[in-house]
């Protein structure tokens, strides 16, 4: 990439939650439902002796991408890691149900996720678990009608539930600084121990779980570098491309197939994952 190029590039992971979904969306159609002056906030932080944050780190953006009707959930993963409590992940299921009663209505709204969380919100734990549970059955639901994108660019990655949530999506976008994993490296150590993965080992956890990589295994669709435009400019594409013939979480023999070859007796390497992963899948 030449130096203007360089110069021109705007960093999609430096933006806000908020900034990454005025970015997506169609110039001037932004418009933020239950936005910060509405006060909706975790009614269980406060009781915990914890900040709240007035849009429970979820922004909700309704406007127009490619000019067709569009919702823009953004995770801020600046608050409380991007973790998924009550309020802010019906915030998210219930813009996707009624997205997805749109389209029933004969209106062709999409849906695009960003995901920066690490998971359920430990404070509110079941009640954040079951409204996970949530969002994943209203993206399956919508991506019946449309294409149903999710993002995760950095710095904070996807794991925990949202990680499936990420899985069960349409299309899935990464950059090379994006993590994405069911559990995270601390997780990992400190259940099966250092030798099965060490969480101090930053080229290990980008070998195996960073975006280029899960680009590379089929557990992300696009990988894309970290600018703005570049990042819609592929959400365009995706969403033009409709629902693809089989969405990933379709193809599940197939992927358990490819799961079986790892070995199990040892630590997998980066070079082995992708050996593997990279021969395909049937459904």
């Amino acid at each position: 990439m030449d130096t203007q190029a360089l110069l021109d590039r705007e960093s999609f992971i430096e933006l806000s939650a908020r900034e990454r979904a005025v970015r997506l969306l169609d110039r001037g159609t932004f418009r933020e439902l239950i936005d910060p002056f509405e006060r909706v906030v975790s009614p269980w932080l406060k009781q915990q002796g914890i900040v709240t944050q007035a849009d429970d780190g979820v922004v909700v953006a309704k406007g127009t991408i490619d000019g067709q009707p569009a919702v823009v959930l953004g995770i801020d993963g600046a608050f409380q890691g991007g973790s998924m409590g009550e309020v802010s992940a019906a915030k998210i299921a219930g813009s996707l149900e009624l997205a997805a009663e749109d389209n029933r209505k004969g209106v062709p709204t999409r849906a695009v996720i960003l995901f920066e969380t690490g998971g359920v919100r430990l404070q509110e734990a079941n009640l954040g678990l079951a409204a996970i549970a949530e969002i994943q059955a209203a993206i399956v639901d919508l991506r019946r009608y449309q294409p149903v994108i999710g993002i995760t660019a950095g710095p904070i990655g996807c794991y925990g539930g949202m990680s499936i949530a990420a899985g069960v999506c349409s299309y899935l976008i990464v950059t090379r600084e994006a993590r994405l994993g069911l559990n995270g490296p601390q997780v990992i150590e400190q259940e099966a121990g250092v030798a099965e993965f060490d969480s101090r080992d930053r080229g290990l956890i980008w070998g195996l779980t960073g975006g280029l990589q899960r680009y590379r295994t089929a557990l992300a669709d696009v990988f894309v570098d970290d600018d703005a435009h570049a990042v819609r400019d592929v959400v365009v594409t995706a969403l033009r491309e409709g629902r693809p013939d089989a969405c990933r979480s379709e193809r599940v023999a197939g992927f358990l197939h490819r799961l079986s070859e790892v070995p199990a007796g040892q630590a997998a390497t980066a070079a082995q994952v992708e050996a593997i992963y990279s021969k395909g899948f049937k459904s």
